[in-house]
């Protein structure tokens, strides 16, 4: 899996501009058949199709993440830093997860750098092989303060459902 940088990002610029553009293997056979299985009610290791509204045309996006649980909590990270949907997510402050036909509705908080550590940990447990790339050499286990440092470039959101799980329309 390979991963790159968007623009320049010289020295002392705001972590928010963050973003690792996925490779071209990734986008278009990875992604696809992850968002393949995943619409049709298979989890790959956690996988949800996540929808959000635009933040500027108000539509529906889609794109496959990881539903991590830590606790009995539910958390979306993002491994490539503030991508759309993050930003989307900001301005919406929720959306839905999908598996198959089942539909779940959340709100989201999104958590403080500080206490990001943890869940980081927990994601690069989980999913190192897919996404460890897009962590800078930083893994599950690397120290509090390595991954304290990395926390801004990675937004991540504890989920709340708002409802019962229903089937798709």
């Amino acid at each position: 899996m390979s991963a790159r940088p968007t623009g320049s990002h010289p020295a002392g610029s705001s972590p928010a501009a963050h973003v690792m553009q996925p490779g071209w293997f990734t986008v278009n056979v990875l992604n696809r058949a992850v968002a393949w299985a995943t619409h049709r009610g298979f989890s790959v290791w956690g996988s949800r199709v996540l929808a959000v509204r635009g933040r500027k045309s108000g539509e529906w996006r889609r794109t496959p993440v990881n539903l991590l649980t830590v606790d009995g909590d539910r958390y979306l990270v993002a491994p490539r830093g503030h991508v759309q949907w993050t930003h989307n997510m900001r301005v919406a402050g929720g959306g839905r997860l999908m598996l198959g036909k089942h539909v779940q509705d959340f709100t989201v908080v999104e958590v403080a750098d500080d206490d990001k550590p943890a869940l980081l940990r927990a994601y690069l447990k989980r999913w190192k092989a897919e996404v460890g790339v897009f962590f800078g050499g930083v893994g599950p286990d690397s120290s509090d303060e390595e991954l304290r440092a990395i926390a801004p470039k990675h937004p991540v959101f504890r989920v709340t459902p708002t409802g019962p799980t229903t089937p798709a329309a």
